[in-house]
């Protein structure tokens, strides 16, 4: 099979997956949807008998006039029924709209919940394979679509499905010969209307796929902004962008050209349609096979027949960019899972804090292994300093003891007995204080952003607050900001420093009073006076509680109880400072190099 026949029939199966979707999507809310159909189906009735009835209205004024006198009362009759049908037509078609306005909101509310649940359910590796502006795209852009895609379809769709027949039948019942035209136009503006939308297909997709590289392009460049200046790369960032914007610009030009066709072929084809049943509906008049309020009410069916068929097309132009997007979603939503907690796994247990490795082996791809056999037995209340050469494990070790990823084979034991599966990633974290290099705050007062590690449920009294702000001097600046504690931080415009945010957030770790604490490159962000306050404060909470660091100020770590060396994944050196600065390896050479002069 050629490459261009398997990826149409692979587009063919995702087109057909999204439709199934969709309808799944409307299903959920079965009653509001038969509700709905019903109101539509009655709507359509008396839209396609109203110019049937005007047509009674038109034929008692001619015959009236025919006759010598035209009776009132029978065209007030069939004038009043019409304006009965139309407002019955209104009222269901309303009822029909509100049904469907419900039935959209709540699926647009469950899509969003379901991305948004579906965020914190990815395994890591998921963001570390894909670029993050592509995720947020998936979650916020192809969402807004598909809703968009719903609220400009929705009930709409069925109901000129439904006058699209209704049409066509009554049309039928005036002259099978003129209806036989009408018909015979639409499979020809129908196979039209295919092979456009099946040309669009491709362009949207694209489309879609360059909006998460630009989102991607962008969210790296405000990220990063003053890294870029820093080094003159903005050129590069701005030439990037071009390309793909240039990229965008062409998939939704091939996307938008090939659709806007669809609704002027689709003029084109109704408008022969008219000039048909003109010219044919005044020969029927004049050798009597029609009357002039059936010619009339055909004239109306034919010319109302563009409204249906028009919007029809243009909805099929919309439903295909919501369709790419709604697969879009779900190929985030079918991702595979996190694995989940094993069964009987304890949701309450608190660690003493000796962590064991045996024989432990990790990998992010299969194909380039990390940490090979690697043996490591830490007991309670031990400084465990790690060093090493970028890339060689340091930061994988302590994310493998919070299960942010999990092991390709061996064993992790925990207080001597219990293998780190046995608890729930809820209970093991909740043992665990964690201190990254990359602060992290949400826009919330300091405050607020300190409690934020605190368990709910459990009380923190403003004297833990204050001791834990102490001990890791968050205090000393917090007394310096006219607001104090509620002073509003976030990660962008703040009133405090980098060391400063870096401070909370390791206060932030402290005051959940962990048994087990890691400082992943927690003073690389800090001055030398922060860095020795931070230090002071590990050395003060480091005392009954394991404790993992790493650092690449080697001063910072040199009072640790065991410190490794890894390298390629492995531990190729470990001992104290004094005993691997005697052993002159591998420790002893990043020692010298940091210190030299």
């Amino acid at each position: 099979m050629s490459k261009s026949k398997t990826q149409k029939n692979q587009k063919k199966k995702i087109n057909k997956g999204a439709v199934k979707r969709l309808i799944c999507l409307f299903t959920v809310y079965k009653s509001k949807c038969a509700l709905m159909i019903i109101m539509l189906i009655i709507s359509g009735v008396f839209t396609a008998i109203g110019p049937r009835v005007l047509g009674g209205a038109t034929d008692s004024i001619v015959i009236g006039l025919g006759t010598g006198g035209i009776e009132w009362r029978t065209f007030f009759f069939w004038a009043g029924l019409a304006m009965l049908i139309y407002f019955m037509q209104f009222i269901t078609k309303w009822a029909a709209g509100r049904a469907s306005a419900f039935i959209t909101a709540h699926i647009a509310a469950d899509l969003r919940e379901k991305v948004e649940n579906k965020l914190w359910t990815l395994p890591l590796n998921s963001y570390d394979k894909s670029r993050r502006g592509d995720i947020m795209s998936r979650a916020s852009n192809d969402v807004d679509n598909v809703v968009m895609t719903l609220n400009q379809t929705g009930g709409d769709l069925i109901y000129w499905l439904l006058m699209l027949v209704g049409m066509v039948a009554m049309m039928l019942t005036l002259s099978w010969h003129l209806a036989l035209v009408t018909i015979v136009l639409i499979p020809l503006a129908g196979f039209g209307v295919k092979k456009l939308t099946a040309l669009s297909a491709p362009g949207f997709m694209k489309q879609w796929q360059y909006m998460g590289k630009i989102n991607s392009n962008v969210e790296e460049s405000v990220g990063g902004h003053n890294i870029i200046k820093a080094y003159n790369r903005e050129n590069e960032f701005v030439e990037a962008f071009d390309a793909q914007n240039a990229e965008l610009y062409k998939a939704s030009m091939r996307a938008s050209v090939v659709t806007n066709l669809i609704q002027p072929l689709s003029r084109f084809v109704t408008n022969i349609n008219y000039i048909v049943v003109a010219l044919v509906g005044a020969f029927n008049i004049i050798n009597g096979s029609m009357s002039v309020g059936e010619v009339q009410a055909f004239i109306q069916y034919s010319r109302q027949f563009q409204q249906p068929f028009t919007s029809l097309s243009q909805m099929i132009s919309t439903l295909q960019s919501g369709l790419v997007s709604l697969d879009r979603i779900y190929e985030l939503l079918e991702s595979p899972d996190e694995p989940a907690d094993a069964d009987g796994a304890y949701d309450e247990y608190e660690l003493k804090g000796q962590i064991e490795f045996k024989d432990v082996s990790f990998s992010y791809t299969p194909d380039k292994k990390l940490i090979e056999h690697m043996n490591l037995k830490v007991m309670p209340g031990q400084t465990v300093a790690i060093v090493g050469t970028t890339g060689a494990g340091k930061t994988t070790l302590v994310n493998l003891i919070e299960r942010f990823y999990e092991i390709d084979s061996g064993e992790i034991i925990l207080d001597g007995s219990i293998d780190i599966h046995k608890l729930s990633r809820a209970a093991l974290r909740r043992n665990i204080g964690m201190v990254l290099q990359d602060t992290w705050l949400y826009n919330a007062t300091i405050a607020e952003n300190i409690i934020y590690g605190v368990p709910k449920g459990r009380h923190i009294s403003r004297e833990e607050f204050l001791d834990a702000c102490k001990a890791t001097f968050v205090d000393n600046f917090v007394k310096t900001l006219p607001k104090g504690y509620a002073t509003i931080v976030n990660n962008e415009e703040t009133a405090v420093s980098a060391g400063e945010k870096q401070l909370i957030t390791i206060a932030r770790a402290f005051l959940t009073k962990p048994n087990i604490l890691i400082l992943d490159e927690a003073t690389s962000s800090v001055d030398t006076k922060t860095e020795a306050q931070i230090q002071e404060a590990v050395n003060r909470l480091r005392e009954g509680r394991t404790s993992f660091i790493i650092a690449h100020r080697l001063s910072t770590i040199r009072g640790a109880d065991i410190i490794l060396v890894m390298k390629n994944g492995h531990i190729v050196e470990q001992g104290n400072h004094e005993e691997l600065m005697k052993l002159g390896g591998e420790y002893a050479e990043l020692y010298k190099a940091q210190f030299a002069g």
